[in-house]
């Protein structure tokens, strides 16, 4: 289906340029409505489970609050507010920094990496969207060309 039939858009766009905007803001909330209804059974926000993953990547190596913001997809995010929520859910342990008693370490518990692995299962399954719609070498070549967007 095309972008102009998904919004019910009659009059052409002013261009292709326009059209490619529209069409990758639309696509975004697509796929960000996906994944919310992927992590919704397990009680996570789209932030919380980016803040999860990054924790993973480091693991057993804590990592400093203001490490994570510079790592986050959402850069208007507040990590230290989703922390808080990771904590209160035993998902994540924070601890003052030993070297920098101003800064905050942040560690994934076992609990969290197994909501993790959890979600890597039902993540794996909904990798299906775009498998039944694009070969590799069409997402091989998509993410070349938004990489390229944002250089």
């Amino acid at each position: 289906m095309s972008i102009e039939t998904d919004i019910k858009q009659s009059a052409p766009f002013k261009s292709s340029y326009h059209r490619v905007i529209v069409n990758l803001i639309y696509t975004a909330n697509w796929l960000t409505g996906n994944q919310t209804q992927l992590l919704k059974p397990f009680k996570i926000t789209l932030q919380q489970y980016n803040v999860l993953r990054i924790l993973r990547g480091q693991f057993p190596n804590p990592i400093k609050v203001s490490d994570i913001t510079e790592r986050m997809l959402d850069k208007m995010s507040n990590a230290s507010r989703l922390v808080d929520k990771l904590v209160a859910k035993k998902l994540v342990l924070r601890t003052e920094c030993p070297s920098d008693r101003r800064a905050v370490d942040v560690v994934i518990t076992e609990k969290g990496l197994e909501l993790l692995k959890q979600l890597d299962v039902r993540q794996g399954d909904r990798d299906t969207l775009l498998q039944d719609k694009l070969t590799v070498d069409e997402a091989n070549t998509l993410s070349y060309l938004l990489d390229r967007l944002r250089a």
